[in-house]
């Protein structure tokens, strides 16, 4: 059985709040109640929008905020994040591709796949031949062995409006490409900030909420300029998986109050 922490979209900046949250108390605690509870996971992957400015100093503080976790932190690309400043300040696994922070994990019972969806310059994610063309040699390296995949962009529309907008461009491939390798048994999606699941062509997928706030729920109907975030704990989650069955947690690391200015 293999034990995965599954954290999402800290927005972490060095200073000052978000939206009147403090990321840093956030990710803090998320750290914190990861190592009490959860020592016997393997790692944890943090699936993009590690910063919300693309600052240096948030970079660097960063490190040091990850240097108290006691399991390591594999670090995604999200829409926030800057490939170069994020390359110079964190740890990333060997075996990027070119431009992109892609890298597999390949463990005995299966390989975790963490895919950059990063497109400079809009919120929503892109793909590119390149990158179609590392993930497909991955999947055809070991077709046997459970293949699960994390991305910051979801591949499809999730029936949340506002996000559905900023989603992950020409999906159709990418979801070609999966498909066509029956060893992908599930997709892990950061960015909505809401915990949703479901299947899409026959691939299971769950999002997760942020550890720094939720988005609101699609009804009452909001927009960007009304954004407020819910007033709902924050999570990560917990992945069980054990020979290709996937049991996930989602599990509230500190009340709503904690870290909440004003």
């Amino acid at each position: 059985m293999t034990k995965i922490i599954w954290m999402s979209d800290p927005h972490f900046q060095n200073e000052g709040c978000v939206d009147g949250i403090d990321p840093r108390v956030r990710l803090d605690s998320a750290i914190a109640h990861a190592n009490e509870h959860h020592s016997d996971a393997a790692f944890i992957v943090l699936s993009g929008d590690l910063v919300g400015d693309e600052m240096e100093a948030d970079y660097t503080a960063l490190a040091n905020h990850f240097a108290t976790s006691d399991l390591p932190i594999y670090p995604m690309m999200g829409n926030h994040d800057d490939r170069r400043l994020l390359r110079n300040h964190l740890t990333v696994p060997p075996n990027p591709s070119g431009d992109f922070i892609h890298y597999a994990i390949e463990r005995e019972a299966e390989t975790i796949i963490c895919l950059d969806t990063h497109k400079s310059g809009s919120h929503a994610g892109a793909l590119c031949a390149s990158w179609l063309a590392w993930l497909d040699t991955v999947l055809c390296s070991d077709s046997h062995k459970p293949a699960y995949i994390f991305m910051h962009h979801p591949p499809l529309a999730l029936e949340l409006p506002m996000q559905d907008e900023i989603m992950l461009e020409d999906a159709e491939a990418f979801l070609d490409l999966v498909s066509a390798h029956p060893r992908v048994k599930h997709l892990f999606l950061g960015h909505v900030h809401r915990a949703t699941s479901g299947s899409i062509r026959s691939i299971p997928f769950a999002t997760l909420g942020s550890l720094l706030f939720h988005a609101p729920p699609p009804r009452p109907a909001w927009t960007w300029e009304s954004f407020v975030p819910a007033k709902e704990a924050p999570q990560y989650g917990v992945l069980h998986i054990t020979n290709g069955d996937v049991i996930l947690h989602y599990t509230q690391f500190c009340d709503y109050c904690v870290g909440e200015v004003g």
